[in-house]
Order: C-alpha cells, then structure tokens, then sequence
C-alpha cells in the first residue's frame, strides 16, 4: 500500500469535531478554559439561538448566582473544578443541568467574565502553543461544528451525581 500525502486529513466532519474535542481535552486546565473564553467570544452571540431551550437558564439562577457570589479565585476554582471534574456540591449542581443549559451557563459565565462581575481572562494571558493551535483548528470549523464541540465539551465538566 502506497502512503499518501492525503492520509493524515481529516475526511469527515465528524472526525474534526472528534479530533478538536480530544486536542482540546489534552490542553491543560487553565487552556481549556482559556479556549472556551475565546471560542465563546467569537461565537457568543448566536450560542443562545443555537441552543433551544436555553429560556431554562432560570434552572441554572442558583448556582449562577453563588458562583457571582464567589470571590474571584474561588470563581477561578469553580471553574476548574468543572473541567477536572472535582467532585463539589457546586459542580454536582452543574451535572445535572441539560446540555442546552450548560451551553446558556458557559454564555452567562463569558458575559459576566466579560464585564467583570466573574474573574476576567488574566490581562496579558497566553495560551501554550498546544492551544493556540487547537483554538485555531477549532476557529476554522463551520459554525454548527463549533457549538457541537461547545456542547460536548460543556456536558462532559461537572460532575453527574446520578452517574
């Protein structure tokens, strides 16, 4: 069999969000979610009408509200609780959520991160080489591909107490 030059592409659309999402997963905490801020930076607007039954964020108001309740770095923590998948009350309440919800808690998240009322990105910030090049394969995908891989990547932090 002859090697192609063709042979490491990917073929399918499936297999750029399988890939993306395992590139991302591979980056370190503080990566990830400095990739999802920026994902979410260049898709948040339209996160809300991709994400039907968003309207149930009020499910989500709670923690919402106890995450904006936290100290910067206890936010901080939180939020890499969620990607490690630490085992809290706060990140039990996240599991359970709906993937839809979770979506719209990312979107709530930016926006406050945004203005300031959850811990902003850190001033000068810069992502590893690893994640700069996983945000930029991720930048390149269609749009529906890029909320497929926010939506699996939002429902696979937290933790599911019913799991």
């Amino acid at each position: 069999m002859v090697a192609t030059s063709n042979q490491n592409l990917i073929s399918t659309p499936v297999e750029a969000v399988d890939t993306a999402i395992t590139q991302f997963q591979q980056l370190t905490t503080d990566d990830q979610l400095a990739a999802l801020w920026f994902i979410y930076l260049q898709t948040g607007k339209a996160i809300t009408p991709a994400a039907p039954g968003a309207a149930r964020l009020q499910l989500a108001e709670g923690l919402l509200n106890q995450v904006k309740a936290m100290s910067h770095q206890e936010q901080l923590q939180f939020m890499r609780n969620l990607v490690e998948k630490v085992n809290t009350p706060e990140t039990r309440a996240y599991g359970v959520l709906s993937a839809n919800t979770k979506l719209a808690f990312w979107y709530r998240l930016a926006q406050w991160m945004e203005d300031g009322t959850v811990i902003p990105m850190p001033y000068g910030y810069r992502m590893s080489e690893k994640g700069t090049q996983t945000l930029a394969k991720i930048e390149w995908l269609e749009f529906n591909q890029q909320i497929t891989i926010l939506r699996r990547i939002v429902v696979d932090m937290g933790v599911d107490p019913l799991a």
